[in-house]
């Protein structure tokens, strides 16, 4: 099992940037997938960014070139830097784990784009 939690979020101005982070509660050396997902109220939940155990990564098209996603084994921890946002950028961002064919969600951040 494994617990996720998520920081960083708050209030930005469109054009800046903030880092996110999920901490987990043991080691994701061995964690195949981790994602970072994002949803507004009346939407379904929608994929913003994945890494994998090689570094693989994938991003939502609407993120590419303005988001990086990273993992830090030794800190037990994935990263997901979100630069030049736009108010559509505004959602709870959850972090999400995969291991051995389970889902860990954590509790969700949430990041508003406003001036």
């Amino acid at each position: 099992q494994v617990q996720l939690v998520e920081s960083g979020g708050g209030l930005v101005q469109p054009g800046g940037s903030l880092r996110l982070s999920c901490t987990a509660s043991r080691s994701i050396f061995g964690i195949n997938y981790m994602g970072w997902y994002r949803q507004v109220p009346g939407k379904q939940r929608e994929l913003v960014a994945s890494i994998t155990t090689g570094d693989i990564t994938n991003y939502a098209d609407s993120v590419k070139g303005r988001f990086t996603i990273s993992r830090d084994n030794a800190k037990n921890t994935v990263y997901l830097q979100m630069g030049s946002l736009k108010p559509e950028d505004t959602a709870v961002y959850y972090c999400k784990a995969n291991t051995y064919g389970l889902n860990y969600w954590g509790q969700g951040t949430q990041v508003t784009v406003s001036s």
